[in-house]
């Protein structure tokens, strides 16, 4: 039985808190994802043009990776905040943050303009969209699974995932156009910039759908429970850094190994693979965007039949089917790029991202059943943050480095396939989290549940 707290809310409550979670992280990855596209195609050339074109494309994917060393960061901050005061302020706060530093990046002068204060000035603004970025996902994803119901928490929350392709979708779509519209020198000199400033409208529409929801019912429950035990016992409430690294660190742990093959896969099949098609596989550009423009849309329409279907046979399987599938697609990719043409370069990317949507799908619902609400920010954002430093920050850079350094896409393949065997071992040692319940009490009643994080206290000291 479903405790008051987590008693299902009414379906067109329930899908407007999943239209706000969905658009909203819609634009703060299409911020995100703009900049990885554009560090492949332009800013090589506008921000490091004293370099070679290939340690050009390195210096620019670097600055790419910097926002994912800002990510733990916002984790940490927005973890905690957001386990203090509520999902709900800290998304609106991160959507202005992501909102205004990429609306800055169309407006900043280039290397040609101010000389080395350029890619100076892109980098501090790339760290503040990964700062943003690191708060936006873990309270995206809790605010709807904590408003919906244990039996269909897989599917509902996979929407704000969803987010992901369709911000890369509009992204891609809005790259893609201008350079089918404009010439390269037109493109080069101001035609990047239109995408970064069309960020500043979608933020006025994300704000005004978020603002809209109500916080969290899960969490005003525990925050009430909170505030009575520390009243009764006068005792200062533990801070969720800590409570987390004290009862959660095993979960912790599963999450960053549960994140290398997705996160790892995902930048190689999206951002590193505009790199390969245009230099390796002599594909156009415009060939390139479109095949993942395509190939995002298909993403966008799987990820919620994969959340859907591991609501009935359970997270684990489902992802686990995506890390394998993932780890042995790689050869075959780079095959059907070799190859040449938009074909197997559009049959390549679909098929990494189907791949991949089956751990993403899951991902959402999984972490969120594994922590206590009281951490369940700090918890989810922190596991999923952390790893991205070491997996996809790094996963273009290192995938130019191995191309430069050995002409051959095959030391790519590998770099893939150990990162899925590494999520293969992390995802088979968690705990099914299917059927839990999100809310505290009903769960201590419950007693243990397969899966569900250890049960802790973490509302007073002692």
């Amino acid at each position: 039985m479903s405790s008051p707290a987590s008693a299902p809310p009414a379906p067109s409550n329930l899908k407007r808190i999943v239209a706000a979670s969905l658009i909203g992280t819609t634009i703060e990855w299409y911020d995100f994802f703009l900049y990885g596209s554009a560090a492949a195609l332009v800013f090589n050339r506008l921000f490091f043009p004293e370099s070679d074109p290939l340690v050009g494309t390195l210096l620019s994917f670097l600055t790419y990776a910097v926002g994912f060393a800002a990510r733990p960061l916002g984790a940490l901050v927005f973890g905690h905040y957001g386990d203090r005061l509520g999902r709900k302020k800290l998304l609106v706060l991160s959507l202005l943050l992501m909102g205004g530093a990429t609306f800055a990046i169309g407006l900043l002068p280039t290397h040609a303009s101010i000389g080395s204060a350029a890619p100076v000035l892109l980098t501090v603004l790339r760290l503040v969209q990964g700062f943003a970025l690191g708060g936006e996902w873990g309270g995206a994803v809790l605010l709807v699974s904590e408003h919906g119901d244990a039996r269909r928490r897989g599917f509902w929350a996979s929407w704000p995932q969803t987010g992901a392709p369709a911000g890369q979708l509009l992204a891609t779509g809005v790259l893609a156009a201008l350079t089918a519209l404009l010439s390269d020198a037109a493109f080069t000199s101001w035609g990047w910039r239109v995408p970064f400033l069309l960020s500043g409208l979608l933020v006025v529409v994300g704000l005004w759908i978020r603002l809209s929801v109500d916080e969290s019912p899960v969490f005003k429950a525990a925050l009430e429970r909170a505030e009575a035990r520390k009243a009764e016992s006068a005792g200062a409430e533990r801070m969720p850094l800590v409570a987390v690294l004290r009862y959660h660190w095993r979960d912790v742990l599963i999450a960053m190994g549960a994140r290398m093959a997705e996160n790892i896969s995902y930048y190689v099949v999206t951002a590193f693979i505009l790199v390969y098609a245009t230099t390796s596989a002599g594909i156009g550009k415009q060939a390139a965007l479109n095949a993942v423009l395509l190939a995002s849309a298909v993403h966008f329409a799987v990820i919620p039949v994969w959340g859907a279907l591991s609501d009935r046979v359970g997270r684990r399987p489902v992802y686990l089917v995506g890390a394998v599938g993932v780890g042995l697609w790689m050869f075959p990719f780079f095959a059907l790029i070799d190859r040449g043409g938009f074909g197997p370069l559009l049959l390549a990317v679909t098929v990494g991202l189907v791949l991949h949507g089956a751990m993403y799908a899951p991902q959402a619902a999984f972490f969120a059943e594994m922590f206590a609400t009281r951490v369940r920010y700090s918890g989810a954002s922190i596991g999923a943050q952390f790893a991205s430093v070491a997996a996809g920050a790094p996963a273009p850079l290192i995938a130019t480095a191995l191309l430069a350094e050995h002409g051959t896409s095959t030391p790519i393949s590998l770099y893939v396939i150990a990162a899925a065997l590494l999520t293969v071992v992390a995802v088979a040692c968690a705990r099914e989290t299917r059927n839990s319940d999100l809310d505290d009490e009903a769960r201590a009643e419950a007693g243990p549940v397969r899966g569900a994080g250890a049960p802790v206290r973490v509302d007073a000291e002692g």
